[in-house]
């Protein structure tokens, strides 16, 4: 990665090549003349979303600028493209404004399928596998991983903006285990399993573990976002203890519910610090 001063250099030399004063920079990247100043001077290192803002607006290419050598572009291709599914950290600011409004709106979705799923659930568990619409509960499964997976996109984005590697990976572990669970749960109904009670305990124990580690990096967001990063962090670790404990995982659905609705409250905080240009991301 290019280190200051060498990076401000750089960007002032393009800006230059460009005919543009820092003004007209200003314009085009929405950050502020301060800022664009003090990145060209060296005195800041900026975070890597602003970066990617700036070389966007000059038409230049961030893993070129910005990655030097031969290596760094080998880590930005095919490993992070899949580790990222799809979201680059090289991708400008409007892909990952429309990525990220298609985020939150799967959260929305993604918990009113949660309750369906729940409901479906109980209705299995009450009452057998036979009780259960094959296609539709499948269907139903379906739908709730492709939102869940939608929705944690958006937080692989904020990831990538914020340089929050852990929120990043934990993401990923999060997709990954929903994956295997929804996974073996509609397995079990086309080939039944006396051992489902012992696969879904040891699914609330994954998903709590999972959950805490998530609330970690969220909580490494408090001082960008503020308390809509800390009040999400301390609801999903409550709601991963009581998930771990497994006979506390239905309040620990409870309090989980309300830790996804400041997940989304958290991806539209970011939207916001985006348009605005705020030098929070600086």
């Amino acid at each position: 990665m290019m280190k200051q001063p060498e990076l401000g250099k750089k960007i002032s030399e393009l800006r230059k090549l460009k005919g543009w004063t820092q003004e007209e920079l200003v314009e085009k990247c929405n950050i502020s003349v301060h800022t664009i100043q003090r990145i060209e001077t060296g005195e800041v290192t900026p975070r890597s979303y602003t970066i990617k803002t700036i070389l966007s607006a000059l038409d230049s290419d961030f893993d070129k600028v910005v990655n030097k050598s031969k290596n760094s572009e080998y880590e930005a291709g095919w490993i992070e493209k899949l580790a990222s599914l799809g979201i680059e950290g090289s991708k400008a600011s409007d892909f990952v404004i429309t990525q990220l409004n298609v985020a939150w709106i799967a959260g929305i979705i993604y918990l009113i399928l949660s309750f369906i799923e729940g409901s479906a659930e109980v209705m299995r568990f009450m009452g057998g596998d036979e009780q259960i619409n094959l296609l539709g509960y499948t269907a139903l499964k379906i739908a709730v991983l492709a939102t869940f997976i939608l929705f944690q996109r958006g937080f692989i984005a904020i990831g990538n903006l914020f340089d929050n590697y852990v929120l990043r990976v934990v993401s990923l572990i999060l997709i990954g285990a929903n994956l295997l669970i929804i996974s073996y749960d509609i397995i079990s109904v086309f080939f039944p399993s006396v051992e489902r009670e012992m696969i879904l305990i040891g699914g609330s124990i994954l998903l709590g573990a999972a959950g805490v580690m998530f609330g970690v990096a969220l909580q490494r967001l408090e001082k960008s976002l503020g308390n809509v990063a800390k009040y999400a962090a301390i609801f999903e670790i409550i709601a991963g203890c009581l998930f771990i404990t497994v006979i506390f995982a239905l309040p620990g659905d409870v309090i989980h519910i309300v830790a996804e609705l400041l997940g989304i409250a958290i991806i539209f905080k970011v939207i916001e610090i985006i348009k605005s240009g705020k030098q929070e991301l600086a």
